[in-house]
């Protein structure tokens, strides 16, 4: 299961953060789903005073690549 298409588009906190829940969605089991879905909020309270444009575009790009990381991992259980 590879993450949803339109990865490469993700500039902005508030896009991350929508496209890590539709990510949520295509999980298999609703319990998994809760899981990542509270994970990602508490990320994303946990990095909301970053203001800093580099350290936020590194978060981005590593909050996707351990997206892909789960979906790949949920797909083979």
């Amino acid at each position: 299961m590879a993450p949803l298409p339109g990865a490469e588009l993700v500039r902005t906190p508030l896009q991350l953060y929508r496209y890590l829940l539709r990510c949520c969605q295509q999980l298999p089991t609703r319990g998994v789903q809760e899981h990542y879905k509270h994970a990602v909020r508490q990320s994303f309270r946990v990095h909301s005073d970053e203001d800093n444009p580099e350290r936020i575009q590194q978060i981005i790009k590593r909050a996707i690549e351990d997206a892909d990381w789960i979906m790949n991992k949920e797909s083979m259980e």
